[in-house]
Parts: structure tokens; sequence; C-alpha cells
């Protein structure tokens, strides 16, 4: 190989590196097909029932929590700057909190770990763990914009990392194609 197909060929693996780094972080457990996530309700910080399905077409990242979870305190910070960064029209991570407490408990916990971007969202029946199959906290479901998992993170991560963001980033792009 001449010297010049070299440097092109290596220019053209440099360009393509990006694309083949944005593969699932470790510990991310991609089914073979999307799988269809069993519907549940929850409410908001106003006590209005929510469900999946009000998300529909946009990626979600679901996180289950709780505010006596130490991994919990460590992690929502980082999916507080996740939203702040790719939230918007394609993407939401949506924080479900497992606390019986009440929003009141949820709101202290944000304002004492400086989350300002994720909405209040809670899950006191803790009916959400068992209807998909949570065996602890946290737990993470990347959903797709017709409703199916994509992916799951059981502990926790460091969600606003380059990677972690890169990542996310591509599948809002597949998303959004999907549409």
């Amino acid at each position: 190989m001449t010297r010049g197909k070299l440097a092109m060929a290596l220019a053209l693996l440099l360009v393509a590196w990006p694309a083949a780094a944005a593969g699932p972080p470790p510990d991310f457990t991609v089914p073979e097909a999307p799988v269809a996530v069993p519907g549940f309700s929850f409410t908001d910080e106003d006590g209005k029932q929510k469900a999946l399905a009000d998300y529909s077409g946009k990626l979600v990242l679901l996180n289950l929590w709780a505010t006596w979870c130490a991994p919990c305190r460590k992690e929502m910070p980082t999916l507080d700057r996740l939203e702040a960064k790719l939230g918007g029209p394609d993407f939401e991570v949506v924080a479900l909190s497992m606390d019986r407490g009440g929003p009141d408990v949820v709101r202290k916990f944000f304002a004492e770990t400086g989350v300002t971007h994720l909405a209040l969202n809670i899950d006191s029946s803790g009916k959400a763990m068992f209807t998909l199959g949570a065996l602890g906290l946290p737990m993470t479901l990347l959903i797709d914009g017709g409703g199916k998992e994509i992916g799951r993170l059981i502990g926790p991560a460091e969600w606003d990392s380059p990677e972690m963001t890169e990542f996310i980033s591509g599948r809002i792009a597949a998303n959004r194609e999907r549409k």
C-alpha cells in the first residue's frame, strides 16, 4: 500500500471512529430485538396520573430510583445534567421515584442534590419495580418512541459522561429516523 493510500485509510478510520465508539456502554444490556414495555401508571408532582404512553414518539431514559438509595443520590445529578444537555422534543429522562413519602420528600432530595431539570414523578406503590422486573435500585431502561425497551442498565451510571452522552445521542438520532 502506498503512503497516500495508507494516509487515506487512516483518515477514514479516524472519521468513522466516533460512530464505532457509540456502542452501548459497559453493563448496558441490549436485547436482541426491542421488547414491549408493560404498561403501568405513576403520578407527577401535581398528583396527575401519567403513563409511558404519554411519551410516545420520544426516546425515554426511564430511571427507577429512591431518595434512600445511596447510589441514586450520586447518580441523580448526572441524569439531571443529561436531561439539561439532550432533553427536548425527541428525548426525555423520566426519573421515577419509588418513595412512599410523597412529592415533598422528592422535592427536598432534588434541592439537596441540585436537581433542576428533571420532572418529579412518583410510583409510591412500587408497582413499576415489579412490572419491570427490577431487583434493586437504581435501574434504568432505554425505551424507543414506540414504547419498546432497547436497553437496560442495573445499578448506577455516570449518565452525563462523554461515552454515555454519545451513545444516547446516537439512539436519539436513530429514534428520530424511525418517525
